[in-house]
């Protein structure tokens, strides 16, 4: 096995692991859990908040099991496991994997349920729009059901 057989393996890698990520795009509409009709109150809010911050904390830190906990079951059930979770967002999540910035934005409901929408500067420098929904769970904690990246506008935190 020679240098090729390296390079070969690890495009078969990324080719997997954005076929996922495509794969969970696509499922996020279809298998989302349903959030209470009620407007979500500070509580919620602020639990919601506390586990994308925690999750922003974990990429910081390269803990992909810390990452990997604050996904919902339908997440974890389509990467399987934090090493392949962790490759999905270093490949193709940059700002939310290593942002200059973070800013919470509004919480808006979407198909009855809550997505909070999180403005980043990126490791380039870019401003980019993170909408992560969140799916409510049967104890009532919060997870992160999906994250869909969307241009920013050029604007500063």
């Amino acid at each position: 096995m020679g240098a090729d057989a390296g390079i070969e393996g690890s495009a078969a890698m990324t080719k997997i692991v954005l076929a996922a990520l495509v794969a969970a795009m696509l499922s996020l509409f279809a298998d989302r859990g349903r959030a209470d009709d009620a407007a979500i109150g500070e509580t919620d809010r602020g639990a919601i908040r506390a586990v994308i911050e925690s999750q922003l904390a974990a990429f910081r830190r390269d803990d992909g099991a810390a990452a990997f906990a604050v996904a919902s079951p339908t997440i974890q059930r389509m990467f399987l496991n934090p090493d392949v979770f962790m490759e999905m967002v270093r490949a193709g999540y940059r700002p939310v994997y290593r942002p200059r910035e973070v800013e919470f934005r509004e919480l808006v409901t979407e198909g009855g349920e809550p997505v909070q929408r999180v403005f980043l500067i990126g490791p380039d420098g870019a401003p980019a729009m993170a909408l992560y929904f969140m799916q409510r769970q049967p104890d009532g904690t919060w997870r992160i059901n999906g994250c869909i990246l969307a241009k920013a506008p050029d604007e500063s935190v």
